[in-house]
């Protein structure tokens, strides 16, 4: 990391580098920011286009992963036969509609939380409270980012097009909550698991209680994931007014953890159970509560990057869950 300062002196601007700090490989963030250094972005993407990418987080993929993985689970749990008979197009329609969407909602979650992000060392860098990308070029981005969402979603079934747009009154609604509520991350709980419903859809056209439980199961995995994830930022959130379940938990955050996780577990199986099981499905299940069990034994939420390690291994748990889902076929 270059960290440099500029020195005006008769009318020209010097740029002097003050500091290198070799410890952040490429696609790691600094010391505070969450901004990845050297990223892919920067090393390949033109000027104009950088800022916008990571308003949208492109460089930092785990939130689309999160979006994707409840998608995923209620297509293959809906698959009646072996890989062949997969929805391999409607997969490829969520995976398109996950980054868009996953993109839009951090713009749009940027441009209401301007003034706190400011204020937040880990978020003070990114591309609206910095400078880099006004308030109305976002908004323009935001709404061709919603374009293309609209277009994919126009590709699915009435039932699901009904339930995408009922979505956005979640998404909407969303970067408020942690103004009025210690439970924000319940309410991500319900946006970001929605695709576990679309999923299902997509293929059947219609509800059934698997789709139901999965969703159920993937609201109390955020409550866990999400909670760990807030850890990072309890400290300025409580200096400028924030909510969060990290806040509202305190020293009793790890005891909820296991629970949440405990639950996830239970209802996956539950799920799973609804349409078969097998062996497969519960060797993954197992695999899955393994993983988990190292979250909670690992954990120190007074460690910000030890708090966001443990929050990015759930890409691997939706992996996991995917195959424990498949192997109910089988």
């Amino acid at each position: 990391m270059i960290r440099s300062d500029i020195v005006q002196t008769k009318g020209s601007f010097y740029l002097t580098a003050a500091m290198i700090d070799t410890q952040h490989a490429p696609d790691e963030p600094t010391e505070k920011s969450d901004i990845p250094v050297g990223s892919w972005i920067e090393r390949y993407m033109p000027v104009w286009a950088q800022s916008y990418l990571k308003l949208a987080r492109m460089d930092r993929p785990i939130g689309t992963w999160l979006l994707l993985w409840p998608c995923l689970w209620s297509i293959v749990l809906t698959t009646p036969g072996g890989i062949d008979t997969f929805r391999f197009d409607l997969m490829g329609l969520f995976i398109i509609g996950a980054i868009v969407m996953r993109g839009a909602g951090c713009t749009y979650n940027d441009i209401v939380d301007r003034d706190f992000d400011a204020k937040v060392a880990r978020t003070a860098l990114r591309p609206i409270p910095s400078g880099a990308v006004s308030v109305e070029q976002a908004c323009t981005f935001l709404g061709l980012q919603l374009l293309v969402g609209l277009v994919v979603l126009l590709q699915f079934n009435p039932l699901t097009i009904g339930l995408g747009i009922a979505s956005l009154v979640l998404v909407v609604t969303y970067p408020f909550m942690k103004r009025i509520t210690f439970w924000p991350q319940a309410w991500l709980g319900l946006t970001f698991n929605w695709g576990a419903l679309m999923g299902w859809t997509a293929v059947t056209g219609s509800f059934a209680w698997p789709a139901a439980v999965l969703y159920a199961a993937g609201f109390f995995w955020t409550l866990g994931y999400d909670t760990i994830y807030a850890h990072q930022d309890k400290e300025d959130d409580a200096l400028i007014g924030v909510k969060s379940s990290a806040l509202a938990l305190s020293h009793q955050t790890l005891p909820f953890v296991i629970a949440m996780y405990t639950i996830t577990i239970v209802l996956l199986a539950l799920a799973a159970g609804l349409v078969q099981f097998s062996w497969i499905t519960s060797a993954c299940l197992l695999a899955a509560a393994c993983q988990f069990t190292w979250q909670a034994a690992t954990l120190d939420t007074n460690d910000a990057a030890n708090c966001l390690t443990r929050f990015k291994s759930n890409r691997e748990i939706g992996f996991i869950v995917v195959l424990a889902l498949i192997g109910v076929r089988f």
